[in-house]
C-alpha cells in the first residue's frame, strides 16, 4: 500500500473548505491549481476564485491557509491567488458540472 503524501492530506484538508455561494469544496470545483511543499514544511497554495469579482475572496484565502496549516508537518502557508488560467465550470469534478449546468 503507496504512503499518502503531505500533499495529498492538504488537499484533503482543503476539500472541507466550501464554496458558501454554490455549497462545494474548493478542490471538486476546480479552484485549487496545485499544493507545492518545500522539506522545511512550507506550503504554497495556489489557487483561484470563480470569478475575480468574488465578495468571500479574502474569507476564502483565509480558510484555506486555515486548512493546509492543520495538516500536520505544515508548518506555513502561502496562497497564490491567481486569475490565469480563468477558471470555467467545465474544471470542475463531473457531480459539480451537472449541478452547475456545464
Amino acid at each position: 500500500m503507496s504512503e499518502i503524501t503531505l500533499e495529498h492530506k492538504i488537499f484533503q484538508e482543503i476539500s472541507t473548505v466550501i464554496d458558501p455561494e454554490v455549497g462545494f469544496n474548493l478542490v471538486e470545483m476546480g479552484l485549487i491549481y496545485s499544493v507545492d511543499l518545500n522539506k522545511s514544511g512550507e506550503a504554497v497554495i495556489t489557487m483561484t476564485l470563480s470569478t475575480p469579482a468574488c465578495p468571500m475572496s479574502g474569507l476564502l484565502t483565509q480558510w484555506v491557509e486555515d486548512a493546509t496549516t492543520r495538516v500536520e508537518g505544515v508548518k506555513s502557508a502561502e496562497i497564490n491567488l491567481v486569475f490565469e488560467p480563468r477558471w470555467n465550470p467545465s474544471m470542475a469534478d463531473e457531480h459539480v458540472k451537472i449541478k452547475l449546468g456545464g
